[in-house]
């Protein structure tokens, strides 16, 4: 059955064809079976145009966009996202300081280095993961020393911190981390360091975080009317509709998807991609729920540290209150004894003097506001 996308680009093959290819390899056909039955669905989708490619994917992106396959059409997209125009002269080597549970993270992971000396590092995250900030600087902060041991190496005494560059740490979140959620119609977030008085000086690490999601959301239904939206729709939506309005709006993009489709004819390597794929979005998950769960221990041990710390407070109020009482009783007791002794004594003299015992009674009623009863008890 012709798709929307076949219609455009014949290359694209029936899903007759895809399996009928599987089942020639035994390996690919036990592969294709291990799958569950939504991502073998997914996957011969993506294969005969039914859906978008996932070009986001980094078996696809680093073939299509690759800066020294493709340099004109990377600049492009990295001009778009900067809102300045920048060209790249090389890739560098990403081996920075993310361990590797890290680095398996990511979908897809580039650094470049551009022409007026900057450095930038595209990465694209399936699923954004706790302390966005914190991780983006660690990784910011490697490739900035980075730079500075290469420079210096190569300047060596001729060498000034003004020939230092900016270092980009650029984002694209597929599902992005909770606090981007709180601005549910900015899809672009711009970060770098100004004071607060209004002094300048050049601070070199700048972050751009992209969430993705946020960005279909805020785009359904509505018209893409720039090239940097223009470049994440591309990137994003798999709907054949939104693909080729972009094709023919931004002629370019469909040497793009032409390219893709080139690759999905080679059904062993997508496949490969796919598997991949499948594999770091389950490393992806199971380290995000670590994450997760982590975060939540913290957050009740703290919670349980608090509670503690107020328990013992209103512990302390209980014993000085405690401590309060016992000497309230204590100088009671203590009055209440110089009280009877005084009673006592007033009684004696009474006595002494022959006074008649209901008059005794009657005088020391009035005197101490007792009762006869309680007064008979010192007679």
């Amino acid at each position: 059955m012709a798709t929307k996308l076949k219609e455009y680009f014949p290359i694209i093959r029936e899903r007759e064809e895809v399996l009928a290819e599987i089942a020639k390899s035994g390996a690919l056909q036990t592969k294709f079976d291990g799958w569950e039955p939504e991502q073998q669905e997914e996957f011969l989708n993506i294969c005969t145009g039914v859906k978008g490619l996932k070009l986001l994917y980094d078996g696809f992106f680093k073939e299509i966009m690759n800066p020294e396959y493709v340099p004109k059409r990377f600049n492009d997209f990295l001009s778009s996202l900067l809102g300045q125009k920048v060209r790249v002269v090389k890739v560098l080597p990403n081996d920075s300081v993310r361990i590797a549970d890290e680095s398996s993270l990511l979908i897809m992971d580039i650094v470049v280095e551009l022409e007026d000396g900057s450095i930038a590092n595209v990465e694209m995250q399936k699923i954004g993961y706790l302390f966005p900030g914190q991780r983006c600087a660690c990784y910011s902060a490697d490739l900035l020393l980075r730079q500075y041991k290469r420079v210096r190496g190569e300047k060596k005494k001729k060498f000034s911190y003004r020939d230092i560059k900016s270092v980009y740490t650029i984002v694209l979140f597929e599902k992005s981390p909770a606090e981007f959620y709180e601005y549910p119609d900015i899809y672009y977030h711009f970060f770098e360091q100004k004071s607060d008085t209004g002094l300048h000086m050049e601070f070199l690490q700048k972050y751009l975080f992209i969430p993705l999601d946020i960005f279909q959301k805020s785009k359904q239904n509505k018209n893409i009317n720039d090239k940097r939206d223009a470049w994440l729709a591309l990137f994003s939506s798999d709907e054949p509709e939104t693909i080729i309005g972009l094709m023919e709006t931004y002629p370019e993009f469909r040497e793009i998807y032409e390219e893709g489709y080139e690759i999905c004819r080679n059904v062993e390597r997508v496949m490969e991609m796919f598997s991949k794929e499948l594999y770091e979005l389950d490393r992806n998950t199971v380290q995000y729920m670590i994450d997760e769960m982590q975060d939540t221990i913290d957050t009740q041990r703290d919670e349980l540290d608090k509670q503690k710390g107020e328990l013992d407070k209103q512990k302390d109020e209980l014993n000085k209150q405690k401590e309060e009482l016992d000497e309230r009783n204590r100088t009671i007791t203590e009055l209440r004894e110089e009280h009877e002794k005084a009673m006592c004594g007033t009684v004696s003299i009474l006595r002494n003097l022959s006074i008649p015992e209901h008059e005794i009674i009657t005088r020391i009623c009035d005197q101490y506001q007792i009762s006869e009863e309680q007064v008979r008890k010192y007679l």
